[in-house]
């Protein structure tokens, strides 16, 4: 009874504010998950879950989904204790930011939101969420985290310390996904995802992969893990030998991987805190003349620095260089790069649908010596840390009181 009435108060309202009736018919604004007294409706779950597919987030896009909102609830419920709101032009300058870091300007995000069937709303929703949730675990728990001399020294320590690093031994695929082509690479895509023999994933890449592991049945040699994507490292750890990860969306094309094996590196080594890299833009795409040109272009350099003699004379915008933490490098580029050392350089990337070439090159991978090292960035970082394992636990307390349903 309680659901009906709730069913048709979001009705009402959904007619009031103009949305389509279709929806209501659809069931779209059916409360499917009540976190405590407030509901989430399969719309919610539906656009969160096409938000996520934009952001090309790896697994169960649906579970995510589903989690991610009752996580926000549970935050919405504790902050409005405290009558929190974000300030209409924090939030847009948020909004912008956000978009930028996909290179791209709101309006162009919010229309790549809307080809994507995702509303503008859904989007300034997670925004605003994640903001004031950030603002309010700072005002909340800043006077709790006390970092002492000796805790700067032990974190300075332990990164000078490390003895090994986890590293991967994986095949690949990356299967070209242009629009026209989009679903039958789908299709290939899920088919591949189910295999567990290395045989098949192999003879596959053979035949669908766009890399030129191809040739070798898509097999990579050993990296750290670290070379990959924040995103993408727990997904390929969470692996078992022989099994592919979920297809995961980058522009144009749809990447695989398949683990062959884990183990722990003899060096030294720790994670970069950046990394440096060049892109060069060839016209012509991946015609015959623009992979030529590219060719002569590698031959040409042995480091970044060499880019700009061959760029000389040529609009500033042919040539970028860029220092970027991982974790803010488009995933399709991030792929590309961990695969390479410094100097070495990929031409399999295209922008502007596929008519210009992308010649990358990784200039460094950036770690702190122990004598290069900030100790206020090192304060920085652990009271970042700090806070998130506060944020954490008041998060899990939330949930644990509340009553969740289904």
């Amino acid at each position: 009874m309680r659901k009906g009435w709730i069913f048709g108060v979001v009705a009402a309202l959904c007619l009031a504010l103009g949305l389509p009736s279709s929806m209501v018919a659809q069931g779209q604004l059916t409360p499917v998950i009540t976190v405590n007294d407030r509901v989430i409706t399969q719309y919610e779950l539906t656009q969160r879950a096409r938000l996520l597919e934009v952001f090309r987030t790896p697994g169960d896009l649906d579970k995510a989904a589903r989690e991610g909102l009752i996580e926000d609830r549970l935050k919405q419920q504790e902050m409005a204790r405290f009558g929190l709101a974000v300030p209409q032009e924090a939030l847009q300058q948020a909004l912008e930011d956000f978009a930028a870091r996909a290179n791209l300007s709101l309006p162009q995000f919010t229309q790549v939101l809307a080809q994507n069937g995702v509303d503008f709303a859904t989007l300034s929703d997670f925004v605003e969420v994640g903001i004031l949730w950030r603002d309010f675990i700072r005002s909340r728990f800043n006077r709790q985290v006390t970092i002492t001399e000796a805790d700067i020294e032990r974190a300075i320590a332990q990164r000078g310390n490390t003895v090994s690093q986890l590293e991967v031994l994986l095949n690949e695929i990356i299967i070209a996904a242009p629009p026209e082509r989009a679903a039958a690479a789908r299709n290939a895509a899920d088919q591949i995802s189910r295999m567990r023999s290395f045989a098949e994933f192999e003879a596959a890449a053979r035949q669908v992969s766009a890399l030129p592991s191809r040739e070798d049945g898509g097999r990579l040699g050993w990296l750290p893990i670290d070379n990959y994507p924040p995103q993408l490292r727990g997904v390929i750890l969470d692996l078992q030998p022989g099994e592919v990860t979920e297809p995961i969306e980058i522009p144009n094309g749809i990447a695989l991987f398949q683990l062959r094996g884990k183990r722990e590196a003899v060096q030294a080594s720790q994670a970069p805190l950046s990394i440096e890299y060049a892109a060069y833009y060839i016209p012509g795409g991946k015609t015959e003349a623009g992979l030529r040109q590219a060719a002569e272009v590698r031959d040409q350099v042995d480091t970044c620095d060499d880019l700009y003699g061959v760029a000389r004379n040529q609009p500033a915008e042919m040539l970028d260089r860029l220092t970027e933490s991982p974790s803010a490098i488009p995933d399709e580029v991030a792929l590309e790069l961990a695969r390479l050392d410094p100097g070495e350089v990929s031409y399999n990337l295209t922008r502007d649908n596929g008519q210009t070439l992308v010649f990358l090159m990784l200039c460094a991978r950036n770690t702190a010596g122990a004598d290069a090292i900030d100790p206020d960035a090192v304060r920085g970082q652990i009271r970042s840390q700090r806070l998130t394992a506060l944020a954490d636990a008041l998060l899990e307390d939330l949930r644990a009181s509340a009553v969740i349903r289904p």
